[in-house]
């Protein structure tokens, strides 16, 4: 008989699944929000091994999108390069010294077969030097809000590996991320460049094909469908092995319009990581489903007006601009709560909504708050980067109120303090 047991569930017939990962550190998050479904230790810092190369792959889209290099762009081979491209105990395609390769060879290289050689290419291109590239990868994950995070190379090999060419940190150095921060840079990755996941998800290709140079590429995630660990929807996206890395893995599946992302770290064995990110996954699709919590047009029950000072009108109408469609686990819809945050620079010093408003303008936000009994896992980035929340607009335009009318209203205001008091005082007569 099966038990929940066996796939690293709780046995509990009344409680709802707990994941177990036997990985160091793990986290699993839904890849459009980046809400965090699970996390083990996920800020506990660790070579992440090949899976550093997410960031060469973004910077040579960012470089591509920006016009500075293009796809089918040749580039020489430097001597560094070429070298770490001979070593195959190393993940790499040779590459030779006196052929230009196109910028889309020797990508696809780098993220179906992690060819180390061709990352380095790639990184000298659009760096200048693998250690100008370095900064620029240094830089980009401070942009992402990644913290932890330290490059020294842009393989994720370790320097001791790269045969004298280091340039940043020690001999024996290696970059360091937090499983996290993976999640962050893949999440970045894939929701900024999802064409990338075209790539990611060829289980083979021949290298220079037709030519003495040919070598077939089998993607090293084997986790792609066609693959011997094939899992329905995975289209991504790295692995990442060192001696120091253990086995590492960031995948991405999509299943009936939901995108998961996973990350584990120092799993304990090469299909272990495998294994491991199958439980992660599965738990996800099986336990979490997406649910429109607020519909657009939305109106606060308590809030469908606020007050407006200095305005022709003293009120205006609020609603939702979008929907919010975020993953729930199973029984937890009705634990989410709208809460209205005005933005500060349409409030006055009193805390006030003032004019003037246009019809449609954005004021604010609505999120929602979880206030069920299970721990809020929040989100890749604690600001939650806009996601999970729908913006709130006015439903008509308030127009400044003239100096007269202003005038007027406080001209009112004073003379109705004066009778209120005088009342009071009458009362007091009898």
């Amino acid at each position: 008989m099966l038990s929940a047991s066996m796939f690293g569930y709780s046995d509990k017939a009344s409680a709802a699944p707990v994941l177990k990962s036997s990985s160091e550190t793990a986290i699993l998050v839904d890849g459009d929000t980046g809400k965090v479904l699970y996390q083990k230790k996920a800020e506990q810092v660790l070579p992440p091994a090949s899976m550093s190369k997410m960031m060469t792959e973004y910077l040579v889209n960012e470089a591509i999108k920006k016009g500075k290099i293009k796809w089918d762009q040749k580039t020489a081979i430097s001597t560094y390069a070429h070298k770490i491209s001979q070593n195959r105990s190393l993940s790499n395609v040779p590459l030779r010294s006196d052929y230009k390769y196109s910028v889309k060879e020797l990508y696809e290289a780098m993220a179906i077969y992690s060819a180390n050689g061709a990352s380095i290419a790639l990184a000298e291109l659009v760096g200048g030097s693998e250690e100008k590239f370095v900064k620029m990868m240094n830089d980009k994950a401070k942009e992402m809000g990644i913290k932890d995070a330290r490059f020294v190379n842009c393989t994720g090999l370790n320097n001791n590996d790269l045969q004298g060419f280091d340039s940043v940190g020690s001999k024996t150095d290696e970059n360091k991320m937090s499983a996290k921060s993976v999640g962050i840079l893949a999440y970045k990755l894939i929701n900024d460049y999802p064409e990338v996941l075209d790539i990611a998800s060829i289980p083979t290709k021949w290298f220079r094909p037709n030519t003495d140079d040919k070598i077939l590429m089998k993607n090293w995630n084997w986790m792609l469908p066609e693959l011997v660990y094939g899992y329905k929807g995975v289209d991504g996206l790295k692995t990442g092995t060192t001696d120091s890395a253990g086995y590492a893995f960031t995948a991405t599946a999509k299943r009936d319009g939901t995108r998961l992302i996973s990350v584990l770290m120092k799993s304990d064995s090469y299909k272990g990581r495998f294994d491991e990110t199958k439980k992660l996954l599965s738990y996800g699709f099986e336990n979490y489903s997406k649910e429109t919590l607020l519909p657009k047009g939305y109106e606060l029950k308590n809030k469908k007006t606020l007050p407006v000072i200095q305005g022709k009108d003293k009120e205006v109408g609020i609603k939702t601009k979008e929907p919010v469609t975020m993953l729930v686990k199973n029984g937890e819809k009705e634990n989410y709560k709208p809460v209205l945050v005005i933005d500060k620079k349409h409030l006055d010093k009193d805390g006030k909504l003032k004019a003037p408003l246009k019809k449609g303008e954005a004021i604010g936000h609505i999120e929602l708050k979880y206030t069920g009994k299970e721990k809020d896992q929040g989100y890749l980035l604690n600001d939650g980067s806009g996601k999970g929340q729908a913006s709130v607009v006015t439903t008509k335009a308030v127009e400044k109120a003239n100096w007269f009318v202003l005038s007027m209203r406080s001209t009112g205001h004073f003379f109705g303090g004066v009778w209120d008091s005088a009342m009071d005082t009458v009362k007091g007569w009898f």
